[in-house]
């Protein structure tokens, strides 16, 4: 006669009941995203305008910029020099012939810099000596300054190189031949686009699991999940689940425009970006739980949600301003954003491939902060009305 140890049929039992009201939490989690229309505009449209925005409208490519140049006597080498900057695609050429009629220009910021010729320029050639080039810039914006500027010594230093023997100049001894990795046209896009998708997930992530937990609240519905044995554990997996593959539907979407619309190259694999984006979303889901543990009040929580979330991933993320370039205190701040460690990593998945000692040290890291938000989460979430 077999006899059943009632231990282990007791844990049996246990263990199924736990599993039953775990999908009867993810189940109503579904039901309550597909009801809700806010959640697919935020997981959806959202992301969409984002990116349009990010992949339109910032770029970090100075090209075209206004300037004024000045050529105070009209030789035929001043005119050939003042030709190659009307050439240059880095420039629009607005020309004169005094550097007072651009001064107002300048000043009201409807040009970024004047670039004089002086009237000696053609003698100090024809003399063997070293002509001078004034580049005067707006210095109130210190990065198209220095792009004026270099991009102005550039020209002049080219038109040196084809008018060696005209100005009877010798020419250099060393050749310096550049070729640029992964990105040969130098388009801000190509690493833009997969910074923005890491921006957008931050916000997609954070902000819709922010209202879980405080919607519940304020609708009373939590007072009847906390009269049931459901686990606060158990309570916080089977609302963050569903919001789960709703952040990688959200991810996939992105991926696509980045690759079929904005053309940015994709030269990882498919493997590496799911799994390095599915465990970004582990600390951006917790702090958007933990923020809605805490607050119990929907407009509170977004509030939240957006400046913890959004913020630091778009300052110091890395993404627009290089973290080497920041203070030693804000250098270490940024450690616990959790977006630092996927920005690099996406990039390196579109432009370089897969380099998977880089993305496991990644995930490592980002796996770390995720489980502090979600044991805090946890902690908060008691089985308890108050």
């Amino acid at each position: 006669m077999n006899k059943t140890n009632p231990s282990t049929a007791t844990g049996t039992v246990g263990a199924s009941q736990r599993l039953r009201r775990f999908a009867a939490l993810v189940r109503k989690e579904t039901f309550q995203i597909v009801r809700d229309p806010s959640s697919i505009l935020i997981a959806f449209v959202l992301p969409t305008i984002l990116l349009f925005l990010f992949g339109y409208g910032v770029s970090l490519d100075a090209t075209h910029t206004r300037i004024g140049l000045v050529v105070e006597s009209s030789t035929p080498l001043a005119q050939d020099l003042a030709a190659s900057f009307q050439a240059s695609p880095y420039f629009d050429v607005i020309q004169g012939r005094d550097r007072r009629q651009f001064e107002d220009d300048l000043i009201l910021g409807r040009i970024k810099g004047i670039v004089v010729v002086p009237s000696t320029f053609a003698a100090d050639i024809a003399a063997g000596t070293h002509p001078r080039i004034q580049v005067i810039v707006d210095g109130s914006d210190p990065n198209t300054a220095n792009f004026v500027q270099n991009y102005a010594q550039g020209v002049v230093a080219t038109w040196r190189g084809m008018n060696a023997t005209e100005a009877k100049a010798r020419p250099p001894a060393i050749t310096i031949g550049q070729r640029f990795w992964f990105n040969p046209e130098l388009a801000s896009r190509n690493f833009l686009v997969p910074g923005s998708i890491v921006i957008v997930m931050t916000l997609v992530g954070t902000l819709l699991t922010s209202l879980v937990i405080a919607r519940e609240w304020e609708r009373g519905t939590m007072e009847a999940i906390m009269a049931t044995p459901v686990t606060a554990a158990e309570l916080l997996l089977g609302k963050i689940l569903p919001y789960f593959v709703l952040g990688l539907a959200s991810m996939t979407l992105c991926v696509l425009l980045a690759v079929f619309l904005f053309g940015v190259p994709f030269r990882g694999s498919v493997l590496a970006l799911y799994l390095l984006s599915a465990t970004f979303l582990v600390p951006a889901l917790g702090q958007g739980l933990l923020i809605s543990a805490i607050t119990k009040n929907q407009f509170l929580a977004s509030q939240l949600a957006l400046i913890s979330a959004f913020l630091p991933a778009f300052i110091l993320s890395g993404f627009i301003f290089e973290i080497g370039s920041m203070p030693r205190v804000i250098q270490g701040l940024t450690l616990i954003v959790a977006s630092r460690y996927l920005i690099p990593s996406l990039q390196t998945v579109f432009l370089d491939g897969d380099i998977w000692p880089m993305f496991l040290r990644n995930i490592g890291a980002t796996l770390v902060i995720g489980a502090v938000f979600f044991l805090i989460a946890v902690r908060n979430t008691r089985k308890r009305i108050g």
